[in-house]
Parts: C-alpha cells; sequence; structure tokens
C-alpha cells in the first residue's frame, strides 16, 4: 500500500457512493407508489428510512477527510490551515443560508420566478467557488466579480413567504450550513490538539452526551439562543463529524505501527455498542427521528456508517478493488461541484414545462427515473471536471 498520508481511495469510494445515493434519495421523494423504506421517514414517526442515512453518512465522511487532508498539507509546509477552516466553513455556511431561503422564496410579489432566480443564484455560486488555479489572476477577479454581484443581486431582490418576514432571514442553517458548522468545529478540533486520539474521542463522547442532554430537556434553558450557537444545534451533526475522525486517527495509528487488522476489530465493535445504545434509548428520547436528531437516530446512524466503511476500506484500500466504482467516480472526487449541479438541472426542468412520461413518474418506473438521473448527474460533473469546471472552497 502506498504512503498512509496519500489520497485514500476507500473515502472517495465512500463519498461517491453516499453522494449517488443522495441524489437518487432528494429525486425520489416526490414520487408516488415507492418503498416508503427508500424515503425519510416521517416527522413523527419512530422510524428509519434509506434517506435517513445518508446526510450521517455523509458528515461522517466529512469527519474521515479531515485528518488526512491537513496531515498532508502540513506535510507540503502548509502552515494556513486556519484560515481555510473558516474560510472553507464560511463559504458552506453562506451557501446553505441562501438554500434555506430558496425553501420561501415569495415568486408571487418577486421579480423574478423562481425556478430564474434560483439557477441564477447557483450560477453566482459556480462563478465564486470555480478553481480558478491554472488561470490568470485577472480572469479569475473578474469572474469572481460576476458572481458576487450577480449574489447581490439575487439577494437584493429576494422575497419571502414567512409571515413577519420580508427579506432573506435565518429559517435553519440548510444542509451545506450545517455541514459548514460541523467542519469549523470539528477541524478546530482536530487541528489545535495536534490529532491526539484521546482528545477526538473526548469530543466525540463530549457531543453524544450534548444531543442526549438535549433531548432529555437538560439543556433548555439555550432554546432561545441555541439555533445562533457555535454548536448550531443540538451536537448531532458535530457527533457523526467527530465519529468519522476518530476513525480516521485510528487508521492512521494503526497502519504506522502496521496493526491496522485491529481497524476492523474496533470499528465493528463500537459499531456493536452504538447498535444496542441506540435502541436502548430509543425508549426514553422521542424514538429514531431524524426529524428530531433523535440520540438513537445518531447512534444507529453512526453504527451504520462505521460498519459501511469498514467494508469500503477492505475492499479499497487493502484489496485494491476500486474499478468498480469508477463510473461515479466525479461524485467521491468532485462532490461540491457534484452537490450544486442538480440545483441547475432542477430550475431549467421547470422552465421547459416538459414532463417525464408517466411510466417513469410513479412505482418502479420512477425508481428508474431517479436511478438515471442520478448517473446523469454524475456523469455531467464529470464532463464538467474534464472541460475545467470543477469547484473548490
Amino acid at each position: 500500500m502506498k504512503n498512509i498520508l496519500d489520497r485514500i481511495r476507500s473515502i472517495d469510494a465512500f463519498r461517491a457512493v453516499t453522494m449517488f445515493l443522495m441524489i437518487f434519495v432528494n429525486d425520489l421523494d416526490g414520487v408516488p407508489h415507492t418503498p416508503r423504506w427508500l424515503k425519510h421517514a416521517g416527522e413523527n414517526a419512530d422510524a428509519l428510512g434509506l434517506a435517513d442515512t445518508i446526510f450521517p453518512a455523509f458528515l461522517f465522511i466529512v469527519g474521515l477527510a479531515i485528518p488526512f487532508a491537513f496531515e498532508n498539507r502540513l506535510r507540503r509546509g502548509d502552515h494556513k490551515i486556519p484560515f481555510r477552516i473558516f474560510t472553507r466553513s464560511f463559504a458552506l455556511i453562506v451557501i446553505g443560508f441562501y438554500h434555506a431561503n430558496m425553501e420561501t422564496y415569495n415568486e408571487a410579489i418577486a421579480v423574478l420566478p423562481k425556478p430564474v432566480w434560483e439557477s441564477l443564484l447557483t450560477i453566482s455560486f459556480f462563478f465564486i467557488f470555480l478553481d480558478y488555479s491554472k488561470v490568470p489572476k485577472w480572469r479569475c477577479y473578474l469572474y469572481r466579480g460576476i458572481g458576487l454581484v450577480l449574489l447581490a443581486w439575487m439577494s437584493a431582490i429576494y422575497k419571502t413567504t414567512d409571515p413577519g418576514q420580508t427579506w432573506l432571514h435565518l429559517t435553519w442553517w440548510g444542509i451545506l450550513g450545517l455541514i459548514g458548522w460541523a467542519y469549523l468545529v470539528c477541524s478546530l478540533i482536530y487541528y489545535y490538539s495536534n490529532g491526539v486520539l484521546w482528545v477526538q474521542a473526548a469530543a466525540w463522547v463530549f457531543f453524544l452526551l450534548f444531543n442526549l442532554d438535549f433531548h432529555f430537556g437538560m439543556l433548555d434553558f439555550l432554546s432561545g439562543v441555541q439555533k445562533y450557537m457555535w454548536i448550531a444545534g443540538n451536537g448531532a451533526m458535530q457527533a457523526f463529524t467527530m465519529a468519522g475522525i476518530v476513525v480516521s486517527v485510528m487508521y492512521m495509528r494503526l497502519k504506522q505501527n502496521n496493526d491496522v487488522k485491529l481497524l476492523w476489530i474496533g470499528m465493528i465493535l463500537l459499531a456493536a455498542i452504538l447498535f444496542n445504545l441506540g435502541f436502548i434509548v430509543r425508549f426514553f428520547s422521542g424514538g429514531i427521528s431524524k426529524a428530531h436528531d433523535t440520540p438513537s437516530w445518531v447512534f444507529i446512524c453512526t453504527g451504520i456508517s462505521l460498519v459501511v466503511y469498514a467494508f469500503f476500506a477492505f475492499l479499497v484500500d487493502f484489496k485494491g478493488k476500486y474499478n468498480w466504482v469508477k463510473s461515479i467516480e466525479p461524485a467521491g472526487t468532485h462532490t461540491f461541484t457534484c452537490y450544486l449541479v442538480p440545483y441547475i438541472f432542477y430550475p431549467m426542468y421547470e422552465m421547459t414545462n416538459i414532463g417525464y412520461p408517466e411510466y417513469l413518474s410513479e412505482g418502479t418506473g420512477g425508481l428508474i427515473k431517479c436511478f438515471i438521473f442520478s448517473f446523469a448527474m454524475i456523469w455531467l460533473t464529470g464532463l464538467l471536471g474534464r472541460i475545467g469546471v470543477k469547484l473548490k472552497i
């Protein structure tokens, strides 16, 4: 195997499959007569659907990538990691903030129809966050300037349907915003603790306990300010991310000592403990619910991520079986681009008024359409990457 600090293909493979499934379940959400277990469980249901496991897995992968990325940067002599942590987190939080406001865009009184506003907003993000490392500085400044002007214009004309509000405002942080907050907190913990394993483990346990305390009502005194706080919620997002960091630190340390077999034992044991804890607290803290970030959901989904990553690490890193994921590889290597591409497709599709054939709008045909759509978005991401259009934050 190559130097342990080289690119870890198992993380790319896990990320690619997770991104594929994220696009798939998002597209499947409005398709009738499809299996309920593939979708999000109801808001007040004590249940877990496939869609409820995807976001936790993605946060887990964010944590997996942090130690390897930071150690690679330090090896190259990059000492601007704290600056990168803050700028990257800020970018994710800002985009998430705008995406959350998409949900309440008031087309009836706004200047632009909603699909036009959404597509122009996404195009502004492309201009701002394109990878300009291989273009002249003047072109970088020009394109980013265009993106910022376009973003400012989209902001200025925004109108909301929320009562008592007229403009952009905080409703929730959006998916990318939640990722940004988790990345900010967990990256700073890892960086300023020098990656010491016991500190990462202690931070993980802290966020698990914080989430438990929140659901047992011990933190009700924070309810008035909680959504504005650094923890950005109830600790669930940070718990998923810290779990990934703990696994990667274990991976690096055990590989260096040629004891990597202990990694499988450690991950399987942790998963077994988390599954048991998840089903125990299920009866005392609101059941299994993604909608309410319950401890049971956190424990069980973390256990699922551990088992799945153990499989990917064994298959890809130690058996060298990576070619099977090549067809969706851009989702694992150009993930940010892949996430935003549907935000251009959907508005443009709405503007055409072209419908799917009835067979592809529900049931088995709907499932087939969603699979094809996921592959199409990833293929488009790969095509954009080949012509130099890829995003970087």
